[in-house]
């Protein structure tokens, strides 16, 4: 159950050649189109640093000059064929040129048959939305590693999550919004504020509130030969409602061998209906002693990122302590750059993908960075991941 042998460092080792990426989520026809716009746009430029020679259909805001010579200079595999947006309407457009082109499109998110018909996907708009739902665990993970969960209507959703008694209420549906749709926890007695999705779907799903001890990212992926392989464990960091906020890599505790056994089975049944592409398992071991698969990640992940980002730059790292850190500012990722120059010619800090909706339509003027702090001693970075975090709350 080790990682494999030759794994990827870059988008064409998983996809293959004739393939252009697409990792944006389609406009919500039941959200208002101004909410999430710049989660979206975001996503869509995650992988620029990892694309290589692979067409990227990406935002502008993540081909920010500035964003594009810093990632070069960590000796990234920089995308060379990066095709960009700045509106929907042109996200559309560039999707269509691609299949003028003749590339086959690997959507990490559904877009809709209309602007990519299945013929010209690597894999269905369906399948991608089937196995992004959140009630897909029911049909792909053994009974054994399952939490206690069920699928309710909107009708039924009250009685099913009373105040009285903790869960956790996901969205179950196979549009696969991308980080517009999260996920909610309650704990009993608290007062019920059910999500803005709870107004929007018709079904749910609820599954029991679990005291988790240890929380896996189980990083895999399925090349062109339709073979699950295992790419990495990391462990992930979230706030306190439970929002995933990045991730360790390197030195973490091991899931057991029976847990990444299943990891590798669920992933390989995706294979065999048709998946390709990068995909991250969220595991926990519960306070109890149980065993249980959270989530079903189908999609190239901010732990898939820097696990390729160093595979590329400095595999000897993998090896070691390093976490990954999302910054989110409300100034020009340029100055972002600026004053983080000091601590990147340090060393041991790697700029993995950024964002700068000045660069869009957007109205919301925010730039989003993602940076992984890397070393030989953990207890070093997590204090300069801590540092890298207090900035942005000065």
């Amino acid at each position: 159950m080790s990682p494999s042998v030759g794994a990827p460092r870059a988008l064409a080792d998983v996809y293959g050649r004739g393939v252009a990426v697409s990792a944006r989520p389609a406009l919500e026809a039941a959200v208002p189109a101004s909410r999430h716009r710049t989660t979206r746009d975001a996503l869509s430029a995650r992988p620029v640093a990892i694309a290589a020679d692979t067409p990227l259909i990406c935002s502008a805001g993540g081909t920010d000059p500035a964003l594009l010579a810093q990632l070069r200079d960590g000796g990234l595999p920089v995308g060379t064929d990066l095709r960009e947006f700045r509106t929907e309407a042109e996200f559309a457009a560039r999707v269509t040129e691609a299949r003028l082109d003749g590339l086959l499109l690997a959507m990490e998110y559904p877009l809709p048959t209309s602007l990519c018909p299945d013929e010209d996907a690597v894999k269905t708009a369906r399948l991608v939305g089937l196995l992004n739902n959140k009630a897909s665990i029911g049909t792909l993970v053994s009974p054994r590693f399952q939490a206690r969960r069920g699928v309710v209507s909107r009708a039924d959703l009250a009685e099913a999550a009373p105040a009285g008694e903790s869960w956790v209420l996901k969205a179950a549906t196979d549009d696969a919004h991308g980080a517009s749709l999260d996920v909610y926890l309650h704990r009993a007695g608290e007062r019920v504020v059910l999500p803005l999705f709870a107004d929007v779907l018709d079904e749910f799903v609820v599954e029991e509130y679990l005291d988790l001890l240890r929380n896996w990212g189980v990083q895999l992926y399925v090349g062109t030969d339709a073979v699950a392989r295992l790419l990495a464990v990391t462990e992930q960091r979230v706030d306190e409602t439970g929002v995933y906020v990045g991730g360790l890599f390197g030195t973490v505790t091991q899931p057991p061998a029976d847990l990444l056994a299943e990891c590798v089975a669920v992933t390989q049944r995706a294979a065999d209906l048709g998946y390709r592409g990068l995909c991250s398992l969220d595991c926990a071991r519960t306070a109890d002693g149980r065993l249980v698969m959270l989530d079903l990640n189908f999609r190239i992940t901010g732990g898939s990122v820097p696990l390729l980002a160093l595979q590329s730059v400095r595999p000897d790292a993998l090896d070691g302590p390093a976490e990954s850190v999302k910054l989110v500012v409300a100034t020009p990722l340029a100055d972002l750059l600026a004053e983080l120059r000091p601590a990147l010619a340090a060393g041991g800090l790697l700029v993995t993908s950024g964002h700068d909706t000045a660069r869009t339509d957007d109205r919301a003027r925010q730039s989003t960075l993602q940076l992984l702090v890397y070393g030989d001693d953990p207890d070093d970075v997590s204090a300069r991941r801590r540092a890298l975090e207090a900035k942005v709350r000065r």
